[in-house]
Order: structure tokens, then C-alpha cells, then sequence
């Protein structure tokens, strides 16, 4: 009770309030602005952080994290456009009711679903974190290590499609990680006598020239023009109702996407593909699948926000971020000297109850606020895209050398923009290099402390229970990842001969 307690004195805190109510709605602008998202934002915001407190700081962060899961199904229904990848279900199984004048009942579909698929998540980070945390107290530096090799090997392996791509990015990542001064033994590593590369290559504007500046020139790049809106037509509120009569798909999707967003590297795209097909088999109604189906829109719009307060849990517990965005946010927790994991509860509890109750209140200031200003909020999605990427490289400018007051920052932002646009222009991944960078310097001390502690016996990592268990785990996955990708290609191979 007390540590209830702890998080409501958090949250009636006016500033903290203030902060959350802000991010939440400005989550759900960007969110229904296609072309900037929440990648953009939190990259463009993060040195803004590292002045408020840590409550302060996640809880505006958070805020536009969830705000914008919401957000990017204004578009994905009126226009026919996700506001982001994930919102590629919502914007197909929308049109037919677009169509047939029922936009509004597509939104409170979409609304009511997220805000069910949001708050079960964030009772899952409630009952399931500190638990895990407990767990996490009898590792040692041996299961730390295979922890953090699990997370990177489920970032390739979420990259469906892309793999070698993926694995690419995240060994580049990897290497940008061994920049700088090494602890052990002081030497440089490929700093290549630039002195503001001795501290190693800086996460703020690596991370805003990645997603936020490659973005700005996505847009400035861009000559398709906007498409206007079409009008909401029918009933708002039948919606909201309406997806307690698919209880199965509602608390399935929700639960699928608590699972996916506990896993490293999983993410909200392949979560809601994995849905989208239990989904339809569940069904009463499968063949309404893709051409206007209730339930297409209840799974992708629950999967979409439960996966990110469940992308919290080994944040919080294990120190170990799952995707881009709890890899940013990580930045605010080092700036502030909290570390992440199974002592946070311990050190730091008024923060984890905070952290709670404010993404619970979170989902509730979200749906008010949708409830009342979607109309207007939809007018968001005719922004020109160019002036958009204007004002998305003039900010990330601004935030870069507000964060260090450095201009070689400003130089390492644009080199990391520009190749982020590169990379994007050729449909590789960006998260892995940002994971590889942030992972990169936890999985090498943890390696040497293990290391260290037994002499340089690689044994250390299969006579330990947990660790072996989780290397073998590491191994079945691998395996039967490479097994089903052989399996795939096989059958292209064998039409590629009998055709010749």
C-alpha cells in the first residue's frame, strides 16, 4: 500500500501532471501528422529531458510514446495513410467502413481498443516487473551477458525479411559502441585523434540524426501533396461498445502484445502480424478479414499499445531496452545517475510507482482528449511534408547543440543523418545500429566481469543453470530460425531447376 501510495503523491505533483496531460496530447498530434511519429519526437525532445527530473522526464517522453499509438489512426482511417508502419492494418481494414460513411464507428474501434490493449499492458508492468526484478537479483554478470546477447540476437530475428540487413546494422552499431576510451586498460580505440570522440560516440545526436534529421530529409524529399480528409460520418460512440462483443480478440490481441513487448527486438509490426493471423483463424468471420472487419481493427489497434508499457518491463527490471524507443529513454536514466534494474525498486521506489500511476492516468487524459478534439486534430494530416522536414531538421539542429553546446555534436548529428537517409532510402533498419550502440557497452562489461571472475573460462557461461539455460534457449531459436528461413527458400529453389 505504501508503495501505491508513493506513485499518487508522484502524480499529484502539478509539474509531473502538466508534463503528462502535454506529452500525451502532443503524442497524438505527431502520431496523426504521417512523417513524424514518435521516433522523431523523442529525439527532437531528449535533450529537453535531462534538465527535469527523471519522473518528469520519462513521464513527457511516455507521454508521447502512447500518445502517438493513438494518434496514428486518425490518418491511417480518414486519409487512408498510417500515421506509422503499424498502423498499416488499421488504414486497410478502415476503408471499407470509410466507404460505407462509418468513419466515426472505425474510430471508437480504434480508440476503444487501444485504450483497453494500453491499460491492461500497464497493469501487466505493475504485477510483472518487480517480480521479474526479484528474479533478477540471483544473476550474475554470466546471465546479465546472455540477457543482453538474447536481446540482440531477437532484434535480427524480429527483422523478418531483413536479416542479414539487421545483422549488418547491428554489428555496425556495435562497433560504434567500441569507440573511444576502454575502461580496463585506458587506450583509445578508434578515436583517430579526434578528442571528441574519447568519451566514445555520443547517444543524443546519434540518436537525432538517425531518426530525426534522416526523417526531415525523408520529407523534404517528398513531392506527393497531401490528400484532404473525408468527413466522419456515422455514430461516434458505437464503437466503444462494439469491441466488448469480440472479448477473445480484444484480451487475446492485448495479451499477444503484452508477450511481444516483454521480448527484446519483437516490436509492435511483428506482434500485430502475429495477431492479425491468430485473429482471423479465432474468428466467427474470417473471410471479413481485410474488407472492413471489426476485428481487424480491435487487433491491430490493442497489439499497437500494449506492446509499449510492456516494452518497460526489462527496461525497469533488467536495464535492458527492447527497441529504439526505451533505448532513448535509457539516455534519460543515465543523465540522471539512475540505473535501471533490480535495485531501482530498491533505491528508487517513488519513481517505478510514479512511472505506473502516471501511464495509467496517461491512457485516460489520451481517450478524453480524443474524445473531444479529433476533428481538429485531423486537420494535422494536410502539414506539407516539405515544411514539416523543415521544421523537423531545424529543431533537431537545435535540440543537438542545446544537449552538449557543442558543434561537433552538430557535426556528428548530420554524418548520422545523412546516413540514416541513405539507409533508409534502401529500406535497412535503423533501430539495430541505435540497439548495437546502447547494448554494446552492457554486453562487453558484462562479458569481462564474467570473464574476469573465471579466469577466461568460456565454460562459465554453461555451468552456471541459468546462464546455460538461456544459451540453450539461444541456440533452439537460432536454429529453428535458420530452419524455417532454409524451408521458405527451398521451394523457390526447386521451381528455379525444374523451370530451367
Amino acid at each position: 500500500m505504501d508503495f501505491i501510495l508513493l506513485g499518487l503523491q508522484q502524480l499529484a505533483d502539478p509539474t509531473v501532471f502538466a508534463v503528462m496531460v502535454f506529452g500525451a496530447m502532443l503524442g497524438v498530434v505527431v502520431g496523426a501528422i504521417p512523417g513524424a511519429g514518435a521516433a522523431v519526437t523523442i529525439s527532437i525532445l531528449l535533450p529537453t529531458t535531462f534538465s527535469m527530473d527523471p519522473l518528469t522526464g520519462m513521464t513527457l517522453l511516455l507521454g508521447v510514446y502512447c500518445g502517438s499509438a493513438y494518434g496514428s489512426a486518425i490518418p491511417a482511417v480518414l486519409i487512408n495513410t498510417p500515421g506509422s508502419p503499424v498502423a498499416v492494418l488499421t488504414a486497410l481494414e478502415a476503408k471499407p467502413f470509410v466507404e460505407r460513411g462509418e468513419a466515426r464507428r472505425a474510430m471508437s474501434l480504434a480508440y476503444s481498443s487501444s485504450f483497453v490493449g494500453g491499460v491492461l499492458a500497464v497493469l501487466a508492468l505493475m504485477l510483472l516487473t518487480q517480480p521479474l526484478a526479484q528474479v533478477a537479483r540471483h544473476f550474475g554478470s554470466a546471465e546479465f551477458a546472455m540477457v543482453a546477447l538474447a536481446a540482440l540476437v531477437l532484434v535480427v530475428i524480429g527483422h523478418a525479411g531483413r536479416r542479414v540487413e539487421a545483422t549488418a546494422a547491428l554489428c555496425f552499431g556495435l562497433f560504434l559502441a567500441t569507440v573511444g576510451v576502454e575502461t580496463a586498460y585506458a587506450t583509445q580505440r578508434y578515436t583517430f585523434g579526434f578528442q571528441s570522440l574519447l568519451s566514445g560516440i555520443p547517444l543524443v545526436p546519434t540518436v537525432i540524426g538517425l531518426f530525426a534529421m534522416s526523417e526531415a530529409l525523408v520529407q523534404l524529399t517528398r513531392r506527393e501533396h497531401a490528400r484532404p480528409p473525408v468527413q466522419l460520418g456515422g455514430r461516434f460512440f458505437s464503437g466503444f461498445a462494439e469491441v466488448f462483443r469480440y472479448p477473445v480478440t480484444l484480451y487475446g490481441s492485448s495479451l499477444v502484445g503484452i508477450i511481444c513487448g516483454i521480448m527484446p527486438g519483437v516490436g509492435e509490426f511483428l506482434a500485430q502480424q502475429v495477431n492479425y493471423v491468430w485473429a482471423r483463424k479465432v474468428s466467427k468471420h474470417p473471410e471479413l478479414f481485410g474488407k472492413g472487419s471489426p476485428e481487424g481493427i480491435i487487433v491491430s489497434e490493442a497489439t499497437n499499445n500494449a506492446v509499449p508499457p510492456a516494452a518497460l518491463i526489462p527496461m525497469l527490471a533488467l536495464g535492458i531496452p527492447g527497441e529504439e524507443l526505451t533505448a532513448m529513454m535509457l539516455a534519460v536514466f543515465l543523465v540522471h545517475n539512475v540505473v535501471p534494474g533490480p535495485d531501482l525498486f530498491l533505491n528508487r521506489p517513488e519513481f517505478v510507482s510514479g512511472l505506473y500511476w502516471t501511464l495509467l492516468a496517461m491512457n485516460v487524459v489520451i481517450i478524453l482528449f480524443l474524445m473531444v478534439a479529433t476533428k481538429w486534430i485531423a486537420r494535422a494530416t494536410l502539414v506539407d511534408k516539405r515544411y514539416l522536414g523543415a521544421v523537423i531538421l531545424t529543431l533537431s539542429l537545435i535540440g543537438t547543440y542545446a544537449s552538449n553546446y557543442s558543434l561537433a555534436d552538430c557535426g556528428i548529428a548530420m554524418v548520422f543523418g545523412l546516413l540514416g537517409f541513405i539507409l533508409r532510402s534502401h529500406r535497412w533498419p535503423l533501430t539495430p545500429i541505435l540497439l548495437g550502440l546502447v547494448m554494446g557497452p552492457i554486453l562487453e562489461g558484462r562479458m569481462r566481469q564474467a570473464l574476469g571472475g573465471s579466469n577466461g573460462d568460456l565454460t562459465i557461461f554453461v555451468t552456471r543453470p541459468i546462464s546455460a539455460l538461456m544459451v540453450a534457449l539461444l541456440a533452439l531459436l537460432i536454429f529453428f530460425t535458420i530452419r524455417g528461413g532454409l524451408k521458405r527458400r527451398r521451394p523457390r529453389e526447386d521451381w528455379q531447376i525444374n523451370d530451367t
